[in-house]
């Protein structure tokens, strides 16, 4: 806690907004504040309910006045959006969605995995420069410009889900090359996106919306956070990040002004996602499901993946009755902690339970229609399990059932309640350079490589280690778990830890970066072509693999970090120019990243953004996590490297 921040509590401004029930909330300043709230909380005193009800259609009709009703969602090129129901985020080089032993990318994987777990997406933000752009001039759009990645997105078509880029307004500081509307709209047609998430953006001003929708009609735009009610009419999708709610749970004003508008719930830190799952059943609305945060492993437990599976068969089927029905908030309100919304259609009314208690209820009807439980339950009960979802319809006499109802039965039949909420750690591992089969030097390069290396005897030494702290986190574990939203100091502050290198034998870590010249006459002795313009400047513009390649065939491998920083104390170790980052032998994964440290800082700053990887020439002591891109991507003209070699006796 910091200058009375409290990372665990949620801010004023992401509390639910109370709704008077004694005011005009058609116009003035009463309607301004509730044009402006995240969530309507839900009143106090359940008696309270009908006036509370009234007071939210009544803001509608005078919301509806002063903006106008959205019409962009009558085109049909827009309709995909209210049924976009779950997205999930997905970094590029993410190992469900990328091979990094064959080099290829396998959204089939990772589709599989989230049927299994999650019941299946609707969509997939394709997250592609942060947290790794700015360690040279690369710009956002450059990192979309991966072979194969295009194949990769219409993959995902074909498997029925949507696509969406992302879009870095912050990045002003790495390579113009066109206006940002321009270069986006062109990634929109190269991938066939069909929406775009604003980073860091609440909306993108019309002219900006317009251009994007000549380049895909119909483009769903999403933004971070609250959507101001004026702008619902040209973006389709909004984040409800870090919305605080009420129990019972309320009403999501952005949804409730236009129906059709998608918001997903988010809070990207928590281990427990029960809060969100209720409040997108009982709003109608969808989730973001975000299990690999820039790097950082803050996976979904079982009930929580269960209970979304459990609401998704019938938020797809029943889509109709979420927003076209007559909506009935907190249409059950119950003291134990069972609260539900109706949705009536065509004389069917879908009723979404949730139980905010930590105990079994049981939910029995009292209507005249003939009712079915689509999850546990029979006619006369349903059990809505702790903190988990149920729901029921009611068939009005002489109404149709909904269509395709017995297969959504059968779906829900398949789908049980887990009450494991336990964490499922993944930790993060050092792994080892694979076996290089190639030409070795012979034993004069190599004395040429290691001649003045500096030489580390065996033995204890405790190093230093400082660190950026951004939201990768650095070698293990989440770095805000269960915040709301980490603001500065805690994010983006300097941070240092202690730890005790024990080296078993004698080493000669490489006096210098190996040369421009050095790395030509190795690509010479694999049979490519070499060019050495400036041979005494590092070699840069080399991937990690193929720098640990260069380690052995020098016979020798990269320095850990640990081992790298040791070294640097030294007097003969030296720094080339320019001043560049080093691969080290620090390569980790925790299954689903895979992340290498970086040492010694670099010339190139990338300005304007703290956003941005960390720039200029850094202490020794300094490490920076970089997540590994593939297919080349990882190769920078700010990284270079050094040689180790075990020392003879």
């Amino acid at each position: 806690m910091s200058g009375g921040f409290d990372p665990l509590v949620p801010r004023e401004l992401d509390r639910p907004t109370v709704v008077p029930l004694d005011e005009d909330v058609t116009g003035g300043e009463t309607a301004a504040r509730l044009d402006d709230a995240k969530i309507f909380a839900a009143p106090a005193d359940p008696a309270d309910l009908d006036r509370w009800r009234a007071q939210l259609a009544a803001w509608r009709a005078g919301a509806i006045e002063r903006h106008g009703a959205p019409t962009r969602y009558d085109q049909p090129e827009a309709a995909w959006s209210a049924d976009c129901f779950t997205v999930a985020q997905v970094w590029l080089w993410d190992e469900l969605f990328f091979d990094f032993t064959e080099q290829r990318f396998t959204p089939e994987r990772f589709l599989a995995d989230a049927q299994q777990r999650f019941g299946g997406l609707d969509g997939v933000v394709l997250w592609h420069a942060y947290p790794v752009i700015g360690i040279d001039d690369r710009n956002q759009w450059d990192f979309y410009d991966v072979p194969g990645l295009p194949d990769a997105a219409a993959a995902l078509h074909e498997s029925g889900v949507r696509v969406f880029v992302d879009y870095n307004p912050w990045d002003t500081g790495t390579r113009r090359s066109g206006e940002d509307v321009d270069e986006l709209a062109e990634v929109i047609r190269r991938l066939g996106a069909d929406g775009v998430f604003l980073d860091t953006l609440k909306n993108a001003d019309p002219g900006f919306v317009a251009a994007l929708d000549r380049a895909r009609p119909g483009i769903g735009l999403e933004g971070e956070s609250k959507l101001a009610t004026d702008r619902i009419a040209d973006h389709s999708l909004s984040w409800a990040q870090w919305f605080a709610d009420t129990t019972p749970p309320g009403v999501l004003r952005a949804h409730l002004f236009e129906r059709r508008h998608m918001q997903h719930h988010i809070r990207r830190w928590h281990r427990d996602h029960s809060d969100e799952l209720v409040s997108s059943w009982l709003n109608g609305v969808g989730v973001m499901v975000w299990e690999v945060v820039f790097g950082a492993w803050v996976g979904w437990n079982e009930r929580d993946a269960a209970t979304l599976r459990r609401m998704l068969p019938v938020q797809r089927r029943l889509h109709r009755w979420l927003v076209e029905g007559e909506w009935t908030p907190l249409a059950v309100c119950d003291p134990s902690g069972l609260s539900g919304s109706s949705f009536v259609l065509d004389g069917v009314t879908l009723t979404t339970l949730a139980n905010t208690s930590d105990a079994d209820l049981e939910f029995r009807p009292s209507g005249s229609g003939r009712w079915i439980a689509l999850h546990d339950g029979s006619s006369s009960a349903v059990v809505v399990p702790a903190r988990g979802v149920a729901a029921v319809l009611e068939i009005a006499e002489g109404a149709a059932e909904p269509e395709g109802l017995e297969v959504l039965r059968a779906e829900l039949a398949a789908v049980s309640h887990d009450r494991d909420a336990s964490f499922p750690h993944l930790r993060a591992r050092r792994l080892a350079p694979p076996v290089w089969s190639g030409p070795t030097a012979d034993d004069a390069v190599r004395d040429h490589l290691s001649a003045g290396a500096v030489r580390l005897e065996p033995g204890k030494r405790v190093v230093t280690v400082r660190y950026r702290q951004r939201e990768t986190g650095m070698y293990d574990g989440a770095p805000y778990v269960d915040e709301w939203k980490p603001l500065p100091p805690r994010l983006h502050d300097q941070r240092t830890l202690e730890r005790v290198v024990e080296l078993s034998g004698a080493l000669l870590v490489g006096a210098a970066e190996v040369s421009a010249a050095e790395y030509a006459e190795f690509l010479s002795a694999i049979g490519e072509e070499a060019d050495a313009a400036s041979p005494d400047a590092p070699a840069t513009g080399v991937t990690f693999a193929r720098a640990r390649e260069y380690a052995a065939w020098a016979g020798g491998r990269l320095p850990t970090e640990d081992e790298w920083q040791v070294a640097a104390a030294d007097p003969a170790f030296i720094r080339r120019s320019p001043v560049v980052w080093n691969w080290t032998e620090s390569e980790h994964s925790d299954g689903r990243s895979r992340f290498v440290m970086l040492k010694g800082g670099s010339d190139h700053v990338s300005e304007g953004s703290d956003w941005y990887f960390d720039g200029g020439v850094r202490h020794p002591e300094f490490s920076a996590k970089f997540l590994l891109p593939g297919l080349g991507v990882d190769a920078s003209p700010s990284i270079g490297f050094r040689v180790c070699w075990e020392a003879s006796a």
